[in-house]
């Protein structure tokens, strides 16, 4: 089992139990005071956002949720196959074009 445990609230929020830290965008951590369990809103009504305050109580915030298996993820996609390699790419000196874009004159 993972040392921070997450779990969906019924008509709630998410409580977040365990070794965890929360950061804001730019990747600064919020100030836990030392907290192992906090609660994150999911109503998006929160004057105390991204922390829940118990408003989904008084704006009829509903879900109900029970646990199912994500589908597997995509496949990467396929890098392209490789072209045949450049003069340049295979180590041959690189050699300008004679006049009128032809083979240099030796």
């Amino acid at each position: 089992m993972a040392g921070t445990r997450i779990t969906v609230m019924n008509n709630g929020s998410l409580r977040v139990e365990g070794d965890f830290e929360i950061v804001d965008p730019s990747g600064t951590p919020f100030g836990l005071s030392g907290r192992t369990k906090v609660s994150l809103c999911r109503c998006g009504q929160s004057k105390n956002k991204p922390f829940c305050d118990s408003t989904h109580k008084q704006c009829a915030f509903e879900s109900v949720v029970l646990a199912f298996d994500l589908p597997a993820p995509a496949a990467p996609a396929a890098a392209p196959a490789p072209g045949p390699a450049t003069a340049s790419e295979a180590g041959a000196p690189a050699v300008a074009p004679g006049p009128g874009g032809g083979p240099p004159k030796s």
